[in-house]
């Protein structure tokens, strides 16, 4: 599975975002989605996942009721609807497919994009 990851850029604290990740290669409705983070000089981390029908989402306490998940298989395509965004938001924004919800379980990873936030 090859992943593109765009929508990321400048934007104000408060404002929004959304982040699209596209997948090629292989069934993209048989694997679990994610969206991994990494601010500059911290790890990469965990942001959201979804279950490959939708029907399961997961969050980090640090984005929950501001950001939301979703994906549309007919598009191969997931998404990052990033609301109320803080300057802690800024980082790399990864995408990822795999068959869990942790980085470890995640088989492929796209090549980032860039959010800043400014205050």
């Amino acid at each position: 599975v090859q992943l593109q990851a765009f929508g990321g850029g400048l934007v104000q604290a408060g404002g929004s975002l959304r982040l699209s990740c596209t997948a090629s290669g292989r069934t993209f409705s048989s694997y679990v989605m994610g969206w991994f983070r990494q601010s500059p000089g911290k790890e990469r981390e965990f942001v959201a996942t979804i279950s490959w029908s939708g029907g399961s989402l997961y969050y980090a306490d640090s984005v929950k009721g501001r950001f939301a998940i979703s994906r549309d298989n007919a598009k191969d395509t997931v998404y990052l609807q990033m609301n109320s965004l803080k300057p802690e938001d800024t980082a790399v924004y990864y995408c990822a497919a795999g068959f869990g919800t942790t980085m470890p379980s995640m088989r492929y990873w796209g090549q980032g994009t860039l959010v800043t936030v400014s205050s």
